[in-house]
């Protein structure tokens, strides 16, 4: 996951990754969408294919790139492991926030009694 995460973090390759992310386009597409040189796009798509996170079908005389599932299904079950932490958090700052507004009105209805 190391890899995925040193590709993703250069500018361009990122972007490169979210415009393949809406299907599968051509060097020249991400070139044209991207405003960068050929050579550029090519040198950061091939960062991406080393790091397999897009695969590339040779078509007559182009390439179509697209993005692989199987990096992106490892970054999303990285990421739920700390979910479960940051929701048992979350939840104990609700029934702390709760339980404060039971105890204590809410400034708003302070705020109101005092036009009345």
């Amino acid at each position: 996951m190391k890899t995925l995460w040193t590709a993703l973090t250069e500018p361009n390759r990122l972007h490169i990754v979210e415009l393949l992310r809406d299907g599968p386009l051509t060097v020249g597409e991400i070139t044209e969408r991207l405003g960068l040189q050929q050579p550029q796009v090519s040198k950061h798509l091939k960062v991406l294919s080393t790091a397999e996170i897009v695969e590339v079908q040779p078509q007559a005389n182009r390439r179509i790139y697209m993005l692989k599932h199987e990096p992106f299904q490892e970054m999303e079950d990285w990421l739920q492991s700390f979910r479960h932490l940051w929701e048992a958090r979350f939840d104990r700052l609700d029934n702390y926030l709760f339980e404060l507004g039971a105890s204590e009105p809410l400034t708003s209805n302070r705020i109101e009694d005092n036009n009345v």
